[in-house]
This record gives structure tokens, sequence and C-alpha cells, in this order.
């Protein structure tokens, strides 16, 4: 097997119930470490390792976790990565906690990616936690995947350079591992 084939097996096969509750919320939900213990008995059986990277990016909104899941049998890999914000004003929270939250958060999106665990229906992604008295569903709708030369590349890196937001392509586009590193090394870069 080789390793499209290997982690096509662990997204098929993968089972991690929601085992953990949100009393505020009130609702059940998995963490990074659920999703993780999950995986453990695929490793032997296909051979394959899942580590976690995690990246401090510098933005203009503060720090940004880049938390990289990576899915490899000793020849080949299979990257997923998601984008996180440290919210440095979370009331009740020390700093430590404030970027450990974030980790947290990073690591179940990136392995969510990687795994293609559907969250669709999961309060964690549903929620309005009380605010404006609904709970908003999001609805998943295939996004264009932007590549570096592609057109739409340029347009998005012409959009960053007079100022837009990353975030903003994001929300309407997938972005290549390669796209999205190149994007925000230009933001950042157009911040000093």
């Amino acid at each position: 097997m080789n390793i499209n084939e290997k982690l096509a097996t662990i997204q098929v096969e993968f089972k991690s119930k929601k085992s953990r509750f949100n009393s505020f919320g009130k609702y059940y939900f998995r963490s990074a470490e659920d999703i993780l213990e999950a995986t453990k008995p695929f490793l032997n059986k296909l051979g394959v390792t899942v580590t976690i990277n995690e990246e401090l990016i510098s933005s203009e909104h503060g720090p940004v976790l880049q938390v990289t899941a990576t899915c490899s049998d000793g020849k080949d890999a299979i990257n997923a990565t998601a984008i996180v914000g440290v919210d440095l004003n979370q009331k009740g929270m020390q700093m430590p906690q404030r970027y450990g939250a974030a980790s947290s958060y990073g690591k179940k999106y990136a392995l969510g990616n990687l795994f293609l665990i559907d969250d669709t229906q999961d309060s964690d992604a549903t929620n309005s936690h009380g605010k404006n008295g609904v709970a908003k569903v999001t609805q998943n709708k295939t996004k264009k995947t932007i590549e570096v030369g592609d057109e739409a590349y340029t347009k998005a890196l012409a959009y960053v350079e007079s100022g837009g937001k990353i975030s903003v392509i994001q929300s309407k586009y997938d972005l290549s591992q390669q796209a999205q590193k190149d994007l925000l090394s230009f933001a950042i870069k157009d911040e000093l």
C-alpha cells in the first residue's frame, strides 16, 4: 500500500466518539487526544506514524499558530494544516492557558482535516454559545483549492498585497499548503 491508500484506510475506518462534555454549551465533543487515541490501532497495522508540528506566526491581529498534522510511512508523507489565532484577551485564563487552548484547538482541526473527520454535526462547530439565541449551522460546500501559480493565487497575492485578509480568502477557497505559507509569509513581511 502506498501512503495515499494507507491514509484512505484510516479515513474510512476511523471512529472516535465525542466523549467530552462542554457544560457551558451543553454538548459533547472530541478532543485532539481522543482523535490521536483512535488512530493508534492503525499505526502498527499500516506501518504509519502521525505527528503534529506547531509554528508560531505573527499577524496584524496577534499571534497565530499554524498546526500541521502529518501521516507518514517513512518514505512518503501527507500533511494537513490548521491556522488558529491566540486570543490574548481571553478572560479567566492566564497566558499559558491561552496558548494551550489555541494549540489544542489547532491540533483538533489539523487532525480533523487529515483524517476527514466531519464535524458539521458537532455542536462545537455549530453552537453559538448563547449568542443571538440560536445555534449557527454552517453548510459544507466544496471550495476550489488555490495552488501556487494558479490565476486565483495571483489574485489572492494581489489582494493580500493591497491589505486584504487571508481569512477572507480562506472563507471562499481552500489553500494548498505552499500557497498558504507563501501568503502568510507575504502578509508578515508586509507588516514589518
